[in-house]
């Protein structure tokens, strides 16, 4: 049933997102152990590709109108939506922001997770580290009663006192059966504000935390957004379901 424009699922639709985002917990940890200074972002593509063949998942990414890839892959300033290229090649000491959607069933599993690799400068370890923290605290915070401006408190009160900024531009959003469904849900805002959360929702949140400005702009490929500063920028994501008393990560 919807709750407006807010679809509320039910448990076994909570139950299929989960069985797809067990997917997408296992992409990520056989990942960490294929990437490696050297490889293109397209390496990363064919390999993500080769393992929703391999589990009978549909790339969810390929359903979103004029995008063909499984991944989006952005690399260093490169905030979200980095196209898998061939010409792109890791090299060592870049931090690799790896997104995939899969699809079983119908239902789908959101997730990105940012990789170091190599040898990492100490600034760029402690901007990831501040994402994955900043993904956690959310999380946190995540129940029915709770305000969806609750969660980007979390993540923009905790960042900002480090130095770091929040992404205003884009935002996580509702997940189920579509890619992007209601409601929107900013990764900034004030405690108490916004829609309530209730038992059934699902969501995707996706810090996109910067090292300098918040500010970005979308390179001339027309998908891949880099900050505008040309600074670091590291996200992770998880899909999420609110249950009574809290809330259950689907994609952990």
């Amino acid at each position: 049933m919807s709750d407006g424009q807010v679809i509320i699922r039910s448990e076994y639709e909570i139950m299929k997102m989960a069985e797809a985002g067990k997917y997408n917990a296992l992409f990520f940890a056989e990942l960490a152990e294929y990437i490696k200074p050297g490889l293109s972002t397209m390496d990363l593509e064919d390999y993500a590709c080769a393992f929703c063949d391999r589990h009978n998942l549909f790339p969810t990414f390929k359903s979103v109108p004029r995008y063909r890839w499984a991944l989006c892959v952005s690399v260093n300033e490169e905030v979200v939506h980095g196209i898998p290229s061939q010409q792109k090649i890791i090299q060592d000491g870049d931090i690799v922001s790896v997104d995939i959607g899969v699809t079983l069933d119908g239902y789908i599993g959101d997730s990105c997770y940012t990789y170091l690799v190599g040898n990492v400068s100490p600034p760029a370890w402690k901007l990831c580290a501040a994402a994955q923290e900043a993904l956690a605290r959310a999380i946190r915070v995540i129940r029915p009663g709770a305000a969806i401006g609750d969660i980007g408190y979390a993540i923009q009160s905790y960042v900002e006192p480090l130095g770091f900024s929040v992404v205003r531009e884009y935002v996580g959003h509702g997940v189920g059966t579509q890619m992007h469904e209601p409601p929107s849900v900013p990764h900034y805002g004030r405690a108490g504000e916004g829609l309530i959360l209730r038992e059934g929702m699902v969501i995707a949140v996706e810090p996109m935390i910067n090292a300098g400005s918040w500010k970005t702009e979308v390179l001339a490929d027309g998908w891949t957004v880099v900050t505008k500063d040309r600074k670091l920028s590291a996200q992770y994501e998880h899909t999420i379901a609110v249950v009574p008393g809290g809330c259950r990560v689907l994609t952990a």
